[in-house]
């Protein structure tokens, strides 16, 4: 029999992790959070009960739950359309800026991290970007730190690369033959993909909570980067981060959120959608 919660021990799991840890889910989106959870428990073969008691003493077995339910899957150069629209119409706008600063707020494993660092080096921006790149969960944090990946898991995504670094959508006779040795080191004996040490260390990784804390570092951003995280979010607390965004970008700043992702309520009116693109108003 498929496993099942009820709202009420749905939140007998939000009020113990608050009161155990500095997470707070309470204004995750509940069928969200209650698909995660249960995947959580059957993964762990595990009654609620007995989840939260091992949380309450086991600090690394928490964070490895709360990465299990908050870690999205990410790709390089994921959803390519977005990133040809970032290459050939958004970025270059900032090509003559002294400076352009990019926040990557949830950024998971650092796949996107290190996919528009590739971009910004194509473009010949690399060294005048700022990266902030945070997530809520320390694993996740140092995973993206050691940008290093399965290569057989992350073959299959060298064709988004190609898409956005070697061809241009909006002229088909335009290729550039960028090798995928340039960006990484491949070793297919020991199966990794490793970001070369001259992109990572252009980034700042931080822990960062979205539901509860300010924006670190930098007062303003060019372009902040949200992608399929917000989804997660209920609607207040999708306001709450909108409007935290809108406080932190320069005006006319980009956001990017997932395809599936809309700014709804009052937060709409702060910005304006061209494309797939939302600007500040």
């Amino acid at each position: 029999m498929a496993l099942t919660l009820t709202d009420q021990e749905l939140q007998f799991f939000v009020y113990s992790l608050r009161n155990t840890s500095e997470y707070d889910f309470s204004e995750y989106s509940d069928k969200s959070l209650k698909r995660r959870l249960i995947k959580v428990m059957t993964d762990h073969k595990c009654t609620l009960n007995s989840l939260v008691s091992r949380i309450k003493n086991d600090k690394i077995f928490l964070e490895k739950i709360v990465r299990d339910i908050t870690v999205n899957t990410t790709e390089l150069f994921r959803d390519p359309m977005v990133w040809q629209h970032l290459r050939h119409k958004i970025l270059p706008v900032y090509k003559n800026n002294s400076r352009i600063n990019i926040w990557h707020a949830g950024c998971s494993t650092g796949q996107e991290v290190y996919s528009m660092l590739i971009l910004l080096s194509e473009l010949e921006m690399l060294e005048k970007a700022r990266i902030m790149a945070t997530d809520l969960n320390n694993d996740v944090i140092e995973l993206s730190k050691k940008g290093q990946y399965k290569y057989r898991f992350n073959i299959g995504y060298f064709d988004n690369f190609d898409k956005v670094i070697r061809e241009n959508p909006f002229n088909f006779e335009e290729y550039r033959d960028v090798p995928y040795e340039k960006y990484f080191h491949i070793d297919k004996v020991r199966d990794t993909l490793s970001v070369k040490e001259e992109l990572r260390e252009k980034v700042i990784f931080r822990k960062h909570d979205l539901v509860k804390d300010d924006p670190i570092n930098y007062a303003r951003y060019d372009l902040i980067m949200c992608r399929n995280v917000v989804i997660y979010f209920n609607y207040s607390l999708q306001n709450k981060v909108f409007e935290m965004f809108h406080q932190n970008l320069f005006s006319g700043g980009a956001l990017v959120l997932g395809l599936h992702e809309t700014i709804m309520g009052p937060a709409a009116a702060k910005f304006e959608k061209r494309g797939m693109i939302y600007f500040k108003k």
